[in-house]
């Protein structure tokens, strides 16, 4: 996942900044050792950035200036900040633990005027940017995501329905890397 990491904001950071712009906050669930945040840190020095995980995870890691980390349950409480970052977390997840996930980060949130938002780096399954080997590719993540974590790879329709399940009033998905997309939730 770390190597992972460092692939998507190295596209994030040549294609899509504007994503992180204008934040004060940003808190990345299930960031495990933080190696997203890390960079977003590094990028952007005005934004606080803190890791939370589970405890056990973020025990002994030590932030920076703007890099915390903070142990806890996502099901139960996420940290307040501008944005809400979760990548590569929510295809592991049924609809409905999705659905209690995003409710979480919408409490922890603003209102969309000022500022708010939650960020989802995560497949959109027929996305119109890939070819058909990333399409096959985006089927047989589906097919693993089942198969080990009971979560799957959704379509726009299945995200945009669990964005509305979930309270949130709009959205915005941005293709990344043909596999990938940027999802920006707002409340």
């Amino acid at each position: 996942m770390a190597s992972d990491a460092r692939i998507i904001i190295s596209a994030i950071n040549e294609h899509c900044k504007g994503v992180f712009e204008g934040l004060k906050s940003l808190v990345d669930v299930g960031g495990g050792s933080g190696t997203v945040a890390k960079a977003i840190s590094n990028e952007f020095q005005e934004l606080k950035c803190c890791v939370f995980y589970l405890p056990h995870v973020v025990e002994g890691l030590e932030g920076s200036n703007n890099l915390s980390y903070v142990g806890g349950d996502m099901f139960k409480s996420v940290p307040s900040a501008d944005a809400i970052l979760l990548k590569a977390i929510l295809h592991n997840w049924s609809n409905e633990k999705c659905v209690k996930i995003l409710k979480k980060c919408k409490e922890a949130i603003p209102s969309k005027e000022n500022g708010g938002k939650v960020i989802i780096i995560d497949i959109v399954v027929d996305n119109q940017k890939g070819d058909d080997k990333s399409y096959e590719t985006q089927l047989f993540m589906d097919m693993l995501m089942m198969v080990v974590a009971c979560g799957k790879e959704r379509s726009e329709q299945e995200w945009a329905k669990l964005f509305s399940d979930a309270g949130f009033s709009d959205y915005k998905i941005i293709p990344l890397l043909g596999l990938r997309s940027i999802i920006e939730v707002y409340p």
